[in-house]
């Protein structure tokens, strides 16, 4: 490791404003991508401003079919939460699958979703729920949102708050788990709503996390796992690596996304 300075932010203007004096400071939360990037010297950030203590960005709302999560809410808090899980039990079992039980109790969604990880599990089910990503300055509708591989539309200095989304009538999450990360091989989250059919993929894409139109198309028709029968979804552009081929990822994103439907129409 190497030197710096710690600064522990009591409420996001703060955070905001601490940033601004730094010469290149990070925000931090778990850090569960930063610290271990940091030990390695991938990343060197001068400051790093603490989120946790920011209550303001703690807790899960939920009115109706209508969600609120904090950005600094854990994966743990997220997998337990009892009234989440009776509008939206997919992505409580996403959170409770997320990593290990040190991961879950120190990681956030907030942190998740700013990291963009090409195989984490929230940027899919944001994006197949059609959620939107509150910051300190704007709205940003998931869409728009998640740009590519560690990418997003954040700008410097911007504070992810919250998520927010309207849970729909039926949604489920599946993903073939790297055995050693538990990061997604490939990981596909479906939602069926007023707007209709949204499914997404993560841990798969070469340039992150994606809508397939070809599991939408056939979902939009009759959203049960049956409709996936001979379902094919091209290979180009997933990637290929030491796990798995990107033919092999295209095979699991039809088997995941079974897998998906068939949780979310379960009983």
């Amino acid at each position: 490791m190497y030197s710096v300075t710690y600064h522990r932010a009591s409420s996001v203007a703060d955070a905001v404003k601490l940033l601004k004096k730094a010469d290149d400071g990070k925000l931090v939360s778990g850090g569960m991508t930063l610290i271990p990037a940091m030990k390695t010297r991938l990343a060197a950030p001068s400051d790093l401003v603490d989120l946790r203590h920011v209550k303001e960005l703690k807790g899960v709302k939920v009115s109706g079919k209508n969600v609120t999560i904090g950005a600094a809410t854990t994966h743990a808090e997220v997998a337990a939460n009892e009234k989440l899980a009776k509008v939206c039990p997919a992505i409580c079992h996403l959170a409770a699958h997320i990593g290990d039980p040190h991961v879950r109790h120190m990681g956030t969604i907030g942190g998740s979703v700013a990291n963009n990880d090409p195989a984490a599990d929230y940027p899919a089910a944001l994006l197949a729920l059609g959620a939107t990503i509150v910051t300190d300055k704007r709205e940003i509708p998931a869409d728009k949102f998640f740009k590519g591989l560690f990418e997003t539309s954040l700008k410097d200095n911007e504070v992810i708050t919250a998520v927010t989304f309207t849970a729909p009538a039926k949604c489920g999450y599946s993903k073939f788990p790297n055995p050693a990360s538990r990061y997604a091989m490939t990981g596909v989250f479906v939602a069926k709503g007023k707007d209709g059919v949204r499914a997404a993929v993560t841990g798969a894409g070469d340039d992150g996390v994606f809508r397939s139109k070809e599991i939408e198309a056939a979902l939009s028709k009759k959203f049960e796992a049956g409709a996936l029968e001979g379902a094919s979804v091209p290979s180009k552009n997933l990637m290929s690596d030491i796990h798995a081929s990107a033919d092999y990822r295209a095979n699991l994103v039809v088997v995941m996304a079974k897998r998906a439907v068939a949780a979310a129409t379960a009983g």
